[in-house]
């Protein structure tokens, strides 16, 4: 590709969980996004964090080859380099944060580091979606190890409003997965077998937190003990009403989350939702929120490719800090707590 004096390339790298990707940006363009998932968790029902590091290690040089060459650029066109920094696994953020140092050091350009909660958000601002949400907007970001209700004012100006107290919604989901018996992750499982049940069959509790936070490590014991007692009095309740107990679940988790956002919409006076993070590729949260424009909410929500972890939203992070030449130095070391 050509490159004129008002284009910018930025090369992004994400190594968080357990996912290694890249991608490279013109402007706000995506002209590449490689995502290299890890199969060998699954046989231990969960992230293993050393096992993701190794595998980071295996997988970020052809990654990064792939994206270089998907978007057809050379490494001689690109400006910055932008990369994760936290939250995430300290061990898989090194081996992106370090491979990512060394080549904007080869290269001669500016290092951008990324807050990955921001990049969910700022998935929204990627160019080809229907339309940029206004600002400020509220942004409920939902993933396996965040639940955040965040009031974005600026590109880099975030707010946050609430947060979990404990477990993520995505974690709520992957851990009553595993007591139905799901492999992991299971959170996508729940969804597939939700879409043939009966919401209304079984009720679970919704916490009631003050303000704008969250807690779902009750409703994950109430299932708990719920499905204990129904397969002491029937061995074979999970498989003969899996899908009910399913669609009550997600039905619940999802009024949750939609509660709170509704109340902070209504306290901030803000008519305009968005939707990030992994677990905005659930079905009924998407289709929930949606429904929300019937009340005058202006909804917005990123397509599944940018939904879950991946380097498209670290770059146009990196995009906007690029712009307002907010560069790291390169003893700059990554952080598994990083707040917003």
């Amino acid at each position: 590709m050509i490159k004129t004096e008002n284009d910018i390339f930025i090369l992004a790298i994400e190594s968080s969980c357990d996912d290694t990707s890249g991608a490279v940006l013109h402007n706000r363009a995506v002209l590449s996004n490689v995502v290299a998932n890890q199969e060998i968790h699954k046989q231990y029902g969960g992230v293993v964090p050393e096992l993701a590091g190794r595998d980071h290690q295996k997988n970020i040089l052809p990654v990064v080859d792939a994206a270089l060459k998907k978007a057809n650029v050379d490494l001689t066109q690109i400006n910055a380099i932008a990369f994760t920094r936290g939250p995430g696994l300290l061990g898989s953020l090194l081996v992106g944060a370090s491979f990512a140092k060394s080549l904007a050091q080869s290269l001669g350009v500016p290092l951008i580091e990324v807050n990955h909660m921001q990049a969910h958000v700022l998935a929204h601002f990627i160019e080809g979606k229907n339309g940029d949400p206004g600002f400020p907007f509220l942004c409920l970001t939902v993933s396996g190890g965040h639940t955040q209700l965040i009031k974005v004012n600026d590109h880099l100006s975030f707010e946050l409003l609430g947060e979990t107290l404990d477990d993520a919604a995505g974690e709520a989901y992957d851990k009553a997965a595993k007591i139905l018996g799901l492999p992991y992750p299971g959170g996508p499982l729940i969804d597939k077998f939700a879409k043939e049940g009966n919401p209304q069959a079984y009720k679970f509790p919704i916490s009631n937190m003050p303000g704008f936070s969250y807690s779902f490590s009750g409703i994950k014991t109430a299932f708990l003990y719920f499905i204990q007692n129904e397969t002491k009095k029937d061995p074979g309740f999970v498989e003969k009403n899996k899908a009910d107990i399913c669609a009550s679940y997600q039905l619940s988790i999802t009024e949750m989350l939609l509660k709170k956002l509704r109340q902070a919409a209504q306290q901030q006076g803000i008519k305009t939702l968005a939707l990030a993070g992994g677990v905005s590729a659930n079905s009924l949260l998407r289709k929930s929120l949606t429904d929300m424009e019937k009340e005058g909410f202006r909804v917005f929500i990123p397509p599944f490719e940018y939904c879950t972890d991946n380097a498209a939203m670290i770059g146009i992070a990196g995009y906007f800090k690029y712009l307002k030449k907010d560069f790291a130095d390169l003893n700059i070391t990554p952080t598994a707590q990083y707040s917003l």
